[in-house]
């Protein structure tokens, strides 16, 4: 079974890898990688029919490969990963962040968006359902320090603006780069941390081993 996976962050091929060793080693992976995406959406602020284009692009190389399914790691570009999931249709396309926002609507209430690339906390929250109350959280500073290889740093800075939603009845990290921080913001707020690599992993697993 081989599992595409685009990237727009160089920093997402690591948690999805592990996440899939753990939960699905059998799965053969393929990563693409446009780092240029996420600088091009952060420089022009709103996503564009060219970066849509590009989506498509990658998805419809990842399909020529022979590709399964396609899981996009880069949470900040919704509106281009539908347009990707209709043209590909019945393929299975994920957007990096369906699976955790099901999860998380199986916990209920509220529910702390933690993310470290502002334009995912102004994508992301409108795919939450209306029964959940999400509360956004940028966690400054954290991405900054994973770009220059101090994840140590990167993990401190997302505990502590976790701190911040330690009211919430779950945390949920936007961002596959987070979820190297799952652990410390488990510990430092007491609450369930939600990741979109394990809970993308479970949902592409029980779609194509039906």
């Amino acid at each position: 079974m081989r599992i595409a996976l685009i990237h727009a962050l160089r920093h997402s091929p690591p948690p999805i890898e592990a996440a899939f060793a753990r939960l699905w080693p059998e799965a053969t992976l393929m990563n693409l990688l446009d780092d240029s995406l996420s600088a091009d959406l952060a420089r022009d602020g709103r996503i564009t029919e060219a970066m849509t284009g590009r989506f498509l692009s990658l998805a419809s190389y990842a399909r020529a490969t022979g590709a399964d399914g396609i899981l996009f790691t880069c949470s900040a570009f919704g509106s281009c990963i539908e347009t990707v999931q209709r043209a590909l249709s019945p393929l299975p396309v994920l957007k990096p962040n369906e699976a955790m926002i099901e999860e998380a609507e199986t916990v209920g209430g509220r529910i702390g968006l933690l993310a470290s690339f502002g334009p995912t906390l102004q994508s992301m929250p409108p795919e939450f359902p209306g029964s959940l109350t999400v509360v956004p959280k940028l966690a400054e500073g954290a991405l900054a320090a994973l770009d220059r290889g101090d994840g140590p740093e990167h993990d401190r800075l997302a505990a502590l603006a976790a701190r911040d939603l330690a009211d919430c009845d779950a945390i949920a990290l936007a961002q596959f780069s987070l979820a190297r921080a799952a652990s410390a913001v488990a510990a430092t707020t007491g609450k369930p941390v939600l990741t979109t690599p394990d809970s993308a992993v479970r949902k592409l697993k029980r779609l194509l081993s039906r």
